[in-house]
């Protein structure tokens, strides 16, 4: 049976990531609307994986888009190794342990999730009392803070976890330079010293990585947690490629609830494996979801768990018309909201996003006068 008789075309790209080898039957009108939810979603590199793992043969049309695709990750793949050992050298007299998070360590490590990973930025961790140092030393080899108003600067550097974004002013490669991993503000504060502490060297280049079991914490938490929900399906492609590949030790699934519990991200790693499981049907041992259920604090309450399927489930499809529905919008604001409410207190957080809503609407404004002149 052809697959546009099984599903709708909102499910093309989910089903395509579940079940690659069903690409073989898809028609060009599919093909086009696949094309475009998996660039949206920045996954058209990661089809294009698929397609050549399992050597499915495809029409020249869509195998194009696919090899470009493909083309750029592979670029990026090498320009990130480059780019990390460039930070790394940079900061080698700083005595600070610097930890490459997200994509960049998945490129670093090795990792088969880094296939057709494709992102805009390199994320670092090192010890908050050393920030001053770390700066210093990335200023001095080049990297420049991204311009930023004065409430936004103070805003980075008194509540968030993590330094105004910093651009290299010759290579315009963008660097993250995190202190922790969630901000200072939220009402959990997983330890950074425990973190480091864990982290382990890839044996390419010798830097470092968060620890097998911390490395998919941290991503639930980003995803979860973090409210940036244009990629969020390829986030969650991450998690389930992470939970795959390191699953394959039992030593992990013995570790993970215990250390979801000490980090204090039960709650994240809750929804991290009820939507792997719903969405991309990712196997996770039945002894691991009772023992996240049965930490405090880790399922919500009923009603509000009713709520919070019908928003993540709406946030994690493809950000392209064809995979949304009336609520998507709603859901994904909401779900900003969300964010921003778990990450600082409600009067901090009535300041800013109202501030936020004045400066997009005077860009907004600036933008149509412009357009008008």
């Amino acid at each position: 049976m052809r697959l546009q008789r099984q599903l709708s075309v909102n499910e093309l790209l989910v089903t395509a990531l579940r079940s690659p080898w069903k690409l073989v039957t898809l028609n060009m009108s599919e093909w086009d609307v696949l094309v475009r939810q998996a660039r949206n979603a920045n996954l058209l590199a990661r089809i294009a994986g698929l397609v050549e793992d399992l050597t499915l043969t495809i029409h020249p049309g869509p195998r194009a888009h696919l090899e470009s695709a493909s083309a750029l990750a592979e670029r990026q793949y090498a320009a990130v190794q480059w780019e990390a050992d460039k930070i790394a050298r940079a900061l080698a007299d700083t005595g600070a342990p610097v930890i490459f998070l997200k994509g960049a360590a998945y490129v670093l490590a090795g990792l088969p999730v880094a296939q057709g990973r494709v992102f805009s930025d390199i994320d670092i961790l090192v010890p908050k009392s050393l920030l001053p140092c770390v700066e210093a030393a990335l200023m001095l080899h080049g990297w420049a803070g991204v311009e930023q108003d004065a409430y936004d600067n103070n805003y980075y550097r008194r509540w968030m976890h993590e330094l105004p974004p910093m651009e290299h002013i010759k290579r315009g490669s963008v660097l993250d330079v995190h202190h922790a991993i969630l901000p200072e503000t939220s009402d959990r504060h997983p330890s950074s010293e425990k973190l480091i502490a864990a982290s382990v060297p890839t044996e390419s280049l010798g830097l470092r990585v968060l620890a097998p079991v911390d490395m998919m914490l941290h991503s639930a938490t980003h995803l979860f947690d973090d409210g940036e929900w244009d990629h969020g399906l390829r986030d969650l492609v991450d998690l389930d490629g992470l939970l795959r590949h390191f699953g394959r030790d039992e030593l992990f699934w013995k570790e993970l609830v215990p250390r979801a519990v000490q980090l204090e991200l039960a709650r994240s790693l809750f929804y991290a494996l009820r939507y792997v499981t719903r969405i991309l049907r990712t196997p996770i041992p039945t002894e691991v979801i009772r023992a996240v259920d049965l930490v405090h604090g880790a399922r919500p309450p009923d009603l509000l768990l009713m709520l919070m399927d019908a928003l993540f489930l709406r946030a994690l499809r493809p950000s392209h018309r064809t995979a949304q529905d009336a609520l998507t919008p709603f859901a994904r604001w909401l779900l900003y909201v969300r964010a921003h409410w778990l990450r600082m207190p409600p009067h901090l957080l009535i300041y800013h996003l109202l501030r936020k809503a004045l400066k997009r609407a005077h860009v907004t404004k600036k933008q149509d006068d412009q357009a008008l002149a």
